[in-house]
């Protein structure tokens, strides 16, 4: 995926590795290394995961979030000082898998901290990752039933590391599983109202709560397949995309706001040009957000894009 910035988010990062110098990752408190043994020490690859940890975990952890910043692509994300030496000291690491954020696998690998639980998403979600009909869908946080066996993986080690605290763990659990059953709840609500309708995408990030909520995605698998892969898009997928929009097939246009390109921005012009409403979505947290107001938030917008 193409990124506002990412070249020059690479360069930064290979040049602060050369000089020995590690930067920061998001976490609550301190971006450091957790040195607090009365905590235990959680490690995100995004921020999207950091915020689930922090509802289930409360003041029992440190979370540091390896990825806050929308410029840094987690298929090309380089691993620096500071975010190894927190893998090291790690005693839960989450994260997506699925190709996504191989950069933990590999810090995992060079930390050699063998006491860790490793939380791999796409392998907790027990969907198909090499399905026979297409790619695999890694945006997983999208799917919230996925993050239900999040948050319950998360209870239970965490209990485990604490049983003290099991208790608390159990009562932040099930208050996260309820909001996610709020956000399931606004997914149906679409779904009643609009069954079916057509909506157009630029790359396949919010295709699951899409799915969930009964929309139909009319976008050609080889438009969304090449803004993915920051490569060209045919001439002839270019026009039957855009024209989505000129014959009114599509009722919203979802896009991921954190990429750019030519080809985008074609289709987000198409969608204004002929009255479509677009919802931007994005990939990680925005700032101030938690993910469960960020997720109410998209299902909002999108209800509101389709009439509701």
């Amino acid at each position: 995926m193409k990124r506002h910035a990412l070249p020059t988010a690479l360069l930064a990062s290979a040049a602060t590795l050369a000089l020995g110098i590690g930067l920061a990752g998001c976490s609550t408190g301190s971006s450091a290394a957790p040195t607090d043994s009365d905590t235990i020490a959680i490690v995100a690859s995004t921020n999207v995961y950091g915020s689930i940890a922090e509802a289930v975990a409360g003041d029992a952890a440190t979370v540091t979030s390896i990825i806050d910043d929308p410029d840094r692509d987690p298929h090309e994300y380089q691993a620096d000082g500071q975010n190894q030496l927190s893998i090291s000291k790690a005693q839960i690491v989450i994260e997506n898998g699925g190709g996504y954020d191989d950069f933990v696998d590999t810090m995992l690998d060079a930390a050699g901290n063998s006491g860790v639980s490793v939380l791999n998403v796409a392998d907790l979600s027990g969907y198909d990752q090499e399905p026979a009909d297409g790619e695999f869908n890694e945006h997983l946080w999208y799917d919230f039933p996925t993050m239900e066996k999040l948050v319950d993986s998360l209870v239970s080690e965490l209990s485990a590391l604490d049983s003290a605290a099991a208790s608390t763990f159990e009562a932040n659990g099930m208050s996260a599983k309820a909001k996610l059953a709020d956000l399931e709840a606004g997914e149906a609500a679409i779904k009643t109202a609009h069954a079916g309708a057509g909506v157009a995408i630029t790359e396949p990030v919010p295709l699951y709560l899409l799915d969930a909520a009964g929309l139909e995605n009319r976008t050609p698998d080889e438009f969304s397949e090449a803004i993915e892969l920051d490569t060209d898009v045919p001439p002839a997928v270019l026009e039957a995309t855009l024209a989505l929009f000129s014959t009114h097939q599509v009722s919203a246009l979802v896009y991921n706001e954190q990429t750019s390109g030519a080809q985008t921005d074609a289709v987000v012009t198409a969608a204004a040009d002929n009255g479509i409403p677009a919802v931007p979505v994005t990939e990680t947290l925005p700032a101030g957000q938690d993910y469960f107001g960020w997720m109410q938030a998209n299902i909002d917008a999108i209800s509101t894009a389709l009439g509701s």
